[in-house]
């Protein structure tokens, strides 16, 4: 059910918001339903979605054991312009009650309580002091380390001729470059993997199988992550070992240091943030890829001259964190309707990054598109993706590679959408290539 307030409701104020539905709703947007269908079938939905109004989209009640979880409902954002809006404005529209639509129980703030849940003036003393710790010596490490994960990620597929895309290919770079970022080492990397598929991937069968309840399984992935996290911190304090964990640990920017909990709580945003987000932006670039080869063949034509816009191109229309809620501070308007003190808001990144005002042919990939304005790293204001530079390098990297090495990798199949309306994820893509030799 969706709910778009007439003109004199939304000029009185007298739009009675519908109350959270009992079952999920395949046709409801904040629901994780509407996500796990065919792409194409979603597509065309979407384009549905986005030609409304600005509308008002029930929650989802919940029984028993997650009881506690509040979904009220939102709005939700499609244009281009009106999040550009919020974004702008966080003295309005307000990131401290929450990023997504569920508002959970206190206790998961110790995990969970990051800096993109935070206003200023907090927000901005632990930005500071995390961004003391992107230097450019940083930034140069990284950027060889992404060479050589990428590397070695393609010597263990090569001579298979066959991958799950995925699980083999797209979630190890970024999982292994921001556990090298962070100290963590290499026999705990399968462990922050799951993890962090459990935390964002909590409603989905294949993850938390075992769970009749999401939020135990959420709690005790963070729970897990901040333990390991605080281990590593612990060897570094006083030591300068050349990662991030350490530079963290020891730095003091006015007067400041990180808690621990702080710290835990960073970590688990760039795992499941740096991890999560780059791994299904170069799992949609395959499937983009494949569907237009005629887009691959500009590309691999002349890679360096076109991976800037091919890779913002990947980015705009596979846009993987798919929304960011923000909630009023007080009364306001937004595209003429009135939304009260409270009220969610929701600024769907996937449907504004496919606004046709703003972008021709929005479907199409098109790698040399240009002017390119996506929003896939958050719209401008304190909350821009911190960790934008690193992702795009990412992407860039493991495409040359896999370019240069086994040009011509192809998915094979459709790609198994993640349950969820937080994340445009792909949990499986079966891809083929003509098997190769390891690189010397």
């Amino acid at each position: 059910m969706t709910a778009v307030p007439t003109e004199s409701e939304a000029t009185t104020g007298a739009f009675t918001k519908p109350p959270p539905a009992t079952e999920a709703d395949p046709h409801n947007p904040l629901h994780n339903a509407f996500w796990r269908r065919d792409r194409r079938v979603l597509d065309e939905e979407l384009k549905q979605v986005c030609s409304r109004p600005l509308t008002f989209y029930p929650g989802f009640e919940f029984t028993g054991d997650l009881e506690s979880v509040e979904t009220p409902g939102a709005w939700f954002i499609t244009r281009h312009s009106t999040i550009l809006e919020v974004s702008r404005n966080p003295q309005i529209y307000s990131s401290s009650s929450g990023v997504t639509i569920n508002d959970f129980p206190p206790e998961f703030n110790e995990y969970f309580n990051s800096i993109i849940a935070m206003d200023d003036p907090r927000h901005a003393r632990l930005r500071k002091i995390v961004s003391a710790g992107f230097t450019p010596r940083m930034l140069a490490r990284l950027e060889d380390s992404v060479q050589d994960q990428a590397r070695l990620i393609v010597d263990e597929v090569c001579e298979r001729g066959e991958c799950d895309f995925v699980t083999d290919v797209a979630a190890r770079l970024p999982l292994r470059i921001v556990c090298d970022l962070m100290g963590i080492p290499a026999s705990e990397h399968d462990f922050v993997f799951d993890q962090t598929n459990v935390i964002l991937g909590a409603a989905d069968d294949e993850y938390v199988p075992e769970f009749g309840d999401f939020l135990t399984a959420i709690l005790m992935a963070g729970e897990a992550l901040s333990k390991l996290m605080d281990e590593v911190a612990e060897s570094k304090v006083g030591v300068d070992t050349g990662d991030l964990t350490s530079v963290l640990v020891n730095a003091e920017v006015d007067g400041e240091r990180l808690t621990r909990t702080e710290l835990a709580s960073f970590f688990i945003l760039l795992v499941v943030a740096g991890n999560e987000t780059t791994r299904n932006a170069i799992s949609w670039g395959l499937v983009y890829l494949t569907d237009h080869p005629d887009q691959r063949k500009i590309w691999t034509d002349d890679f360096e001259g076109v991976a800037h816009g091919a890779v913002e191109e990947i980015v705009r229309l596979a846009s993987p964190v798919t929304y960011m809620r923000r909630t009023a501070l007080s009364d306001t308007e937004l595209e003429g309707q009135k939304i009260d003190e409270g009220d969610m808001v929701v600024m769907n990144y996937l449907c504004a990054n496919r606004d046709e005002s703003v972008f021709d042919d929005p479907l199409t990939f098109n790698v040399l598109r240009d002017p390119n304005p996506h929003i896939g790293y958050g719209g401008p204001g304190p909350h821009f993706c911190l960790g934008a530079h690193l992702a795009r390098r990412e992407i860039k990297v493991m495409f040359r590679e896999l370019f240069d090495r086994i040009g011509d990798i192809r998915a094979t199949g459709e790609p198994d959408p993640l349950s969820s309306a937080f994340i445009h994820g792909i949990k499986h893509l079966p891809a083929e290539f003509t098997p190769a030799g390891r690189a010397d």
